[in-house]
């Protein structure tokens, strides 16, 4: 049997304000990919969401336990972050808070029939299980709706390591911070820790912006090339 579902409890206004904002996106986009929603009802005040229990745990955790992925394994997480994110963009929404905390695991197995939905290539190369299961993307109370090609949205959000610099420097940003951070995300799967970090937030920041990225040599050409182009060095 499924494991129960886990709930989500807003209360104060900005939680509340985020928490609905996270409702609708998980009404709009349905994807094998992203954390089911359940139902949602409010009470008191108070703004509750029911979620899928995803047993697997964060993926933060896997990192933490592991150090560092192999390539492989990177590679498999990351091909269906990259989905998940797609399918969002195509919504017109930028998620805006990747990190291995908000990435969730599920429990091997009863995954195949929504992994169809994908096409029948996709699915055939993701059907294969993991070790750890497949991802899901959980917490979408920073996403931005209403974004397509061509807009741009001013806000400050996210968390520092896996920040883009246009959102750092507030000049107006889009999708494409999205990236920037699978980039990042990358980065940390494969060797330990984000790219560009520091011993406080004004010097990560600094780094992010004028930082190089140093990229170890125990990394193949193909992730040392998409390294550099999602994760541009250098802002100007």
């Amino acid at each position: 049997s499924p494991p129960p579902p886990q709930a989500k409890i807003a209360c104060n206004a900005k939680d509340t304000a985020h928490t609905r904002a996270e409702r609708n996106i998980l009404e709009a986009v349905k994807h094998p990919f992203i954390v089911d929603l359940i139902y949602a009802f409010q009470t008191g005040g108070k703004l509750y969401l029911i979620l899928e229990c995803l047993s697997g745990g964060e993926l933060f955790m896997q990192l933490e336990r592991e150090g560092i992925f192999l390539e492989d394994t990177a590679c498999f997480y990351l091909s269906e972050i990259t989905l998940a994110l797609g399918h969002l963009h195509s919504h017109g929404i930028i998620y805006r808070d990747l990190k291995p905390e908000n990435i969730m695991l599920n429990s091997q197995g009863g995954f195949e029939g929504e992994l169809g939905s994908l096409g029948g290539s996709l699915g055939a190369v993701l059907t294969p299980p993991c070790p750890s299961g497949h991802i899901k993307l959980t917490d979408f109370g920073l996403c931005k709706e209403s974004i397509h090609d061509g807009a741009v949205t001013h806000t400050f959000c996210g968390t520092i390591e896996y920040m883009a610099p246009e959102i750092l420097v507030r000049s107006g940003h889009n999708r494409a911070v999205d990236w920037w951070s699978l980039g990042a995300l990358m980065y940390d799967m494969l060797t330990g820790s984000p790219p560009f970090t520091a011993e406080n937030r004004k010097k990560t920041i600094d780094k992010i912006l004028k930082g190089k990225l140093v990229l170890p040599p125990y990394l193949t050409p193909d992730a040392r090339d998409l390294l550099k182009k999602v994760t541009p060095p250098n802002f100007p």
